[in-house]
């Protein structure tokens, strides 16, 4: 798999057209494209990486693992979990998950 299919199909994973990934990673219109015959920048590939979530080796093929910092997360799963609700070593009141998770949401609905 070429390094622009690699990028290709974690966007379509990920639900963003090219397109999208170039405006997020602040690259020009059509430039990955390009990537299917010239090598990109060290800048503009770990650009990439980071949009989509994944790490550089993972686009190139030298890792078979991807980065999950842009997976789904069960968001009530994940606070409900023994250990993960934790602040400062405590665990969190059942109040301030709520308050957490509404405003986790808040800011998922807001496009941010």
């Amino acid at each position: 798999m070429t390094l622009f299919d690699k990028i290709k199909k974690v966007s379509k994973e990920r639900g963003y057209s090219i397109a999208e990934v170039e405006r997020k990673a602040g690259i020009s219109a059509n430039y990955l494209y390009q990537w299917k015959k010239r090598e990109p920048s060290p800048k503009s590939l770990a650009s990439v990486a980071k949009v989509l979530g994944v790490s550089v080796d993972y686009l190139l093929g030298t890792d078979d693992k991807p980065s999950t910092t842009n997976e789904p997360v069960d968001l009530d799963k994940a606070l409900s979990e023994e250990g993960i609700a934790m602040f400062d070593g405590k665990p969190l009141s059942e109040e301030y998950k709520k308050a957490l998770l509404a405003m986790l949401r808040a800011n998922k609905n807001s496009g941010e």
